[in-house]
């Protein structure tokens, strides 16, 4: 069974520096019916102006990963890393028993826009870490970007999910089997695709339950995110 979350029903907070849509409660927006999908529990789509960001601030028990869309992030946090993350790169940061960071978007001339995932992890008070690594990506193809145990060129979480990107163009075609007891989160992050037979537009989310089977279709150039999920988390 496939639920749309359609782009439109989404959160959003609108500030003079910032436009992020919330696909789950976050912050001042809160449903109820909308808290998370297993251990997913933030996807933001944040567009952060040039010369701003978000200062530093704390986190703990989370699993925080970075997508950059279109421009540059720079990051710095309490553990001494300093990074800038673009378009193809993927961070991690595991809060654990806390961590303070910053980001910020370095360019003059140009917005940022990317996504910040949420996943709980698969237990507290961890060692808080950092990575980032740049994904061997391929048009067409669906590639790791995150998971418990990553391939090359992805990053590790503390909790039993995996994260897919791919960039797709027009008619281009992905494909991802579900093992027993696993669903699945697609997110679009652009453009427009077919998930089974059900189209999607850039923004939506859609859960996939039920199934041992997905399949995205590309109606034009697009990109998505695929979330392989335990529910018993």
């Amino acid at each position: 069974m496939i639920t749309v979350r359609p782009a439109r029903e989404r959160g959003r907070t609108r500030l003079d520096w910032l436009d992020s849509w919330h696909t789950f409660s976050f912050g001042d927006y809160y449903d109820p019916a909308h808290m998370g999908f297993g251990p997913l529990r933030v996807i933001n789509d944040d567009v952060v102006e040039e010369g701003r960001g978000f200062g530093t601030h704390p986190h703990r028990d989370m699993e925080i990963l970075t997508w950059v869309l279109d421009g540059e992030l720079q990051h710095r946090d309490s553990l001494g890393t300093g990074s800038v993350i673009r378009p193809g790169e993927v961070q991690i940061m595991s809060a654990g028993t806390g961590i303070q960071h910053s980001e910020f978007n370095p360019s003059k001339v140009e917005p940022v826009r990317l996504l910040q995932i949420w996943i709980l992890p698969e237990q507290r008070g961890l060692p808080p870490r950092y990575d980032q690594q740049v994904v061997p990506l391929e048009q067409g193809v669906l590639r790791q970007i995150a998971a418990r145990e990553p391939q090359a060129g992805a990053v590790r979480i503390f909790q039993d999910a995996s994260v897919y990107a791919a960039s797709l163009g027009a008619g281009q075609r992905v494909e991802h089997s579900l093992r027993p007891g696993r669903t699945a989160w697609v997110q679009v992050a652009r453009g427009a695709v077919h998930l089974d037979d059900v189209a999607l537009h850039e923004g939506d989310g859609a859960a996939v339950t039920g199934q041992d089977h997905l399949a995205i279709q590309a109606d034009g150039d697009a990109e998505v995110l695929v979330f392989d999920l335990s529910m018993r988390h």
